[in-house]
């Protein structure tokens, strides 16, 4: 397989946790309302509402825990990212006023055998 398949394959990997990790937040009462939100800043991979609280969070995935915990991945740069879209997000759909929170869920492992952990206010829009 050449270098596009295993982007493919990487990006189809990257959806599944995705899914995963909405799946997970909606079973708890969250309500999403983006996923993939991209503006010039960076990617938003899922934002999602719970009650008037607005939830930024980054997904992150892998097949096994071997290499440890997939949460431990988001590097403090990516967090600038993270939150500068965030912004970005905020001021485009007019939310300003609303109180907010940047999440982590980390997904380890494929299908039913997945375990997924929801790491509330992982991190803070402090930069």
């Amino acid at each position: 397989m050449g270098w596009g398949g295993a982007a493919v394959d990487r990006k189809e990997y990257g959806d599944e946790g995705e899914e995963a990790a909405v799946r997970f937040l909606e079973q708890q009462g969250y309500r999403v309302r983006a996923r993939n939100y991209s503006c010039r800043h960076g990617e938003l991979d899922v934002v999602a509402e719970h009650g008037e609280l607005l939830c930024f969070v980054e997904v992150r995935m892998r097949s096994t825990a071997v290499w440890g915990d997939p949460s431990h991945t988001v590097s403090f740069s990516k967090q600038r990212k993270v939150v500068k879209a965030a912004l970005h997000y905020l001021v485009a759909h007019r939310l300003r006023d609303r109180m907010l929170r940047f999440d982590v869920i980390s997904v380890v492992g494929r299908g039913e055998r997945a375990t997924v952990e929801h790491l509330p206010g992982a991190f803070d829009a402090g930069m």
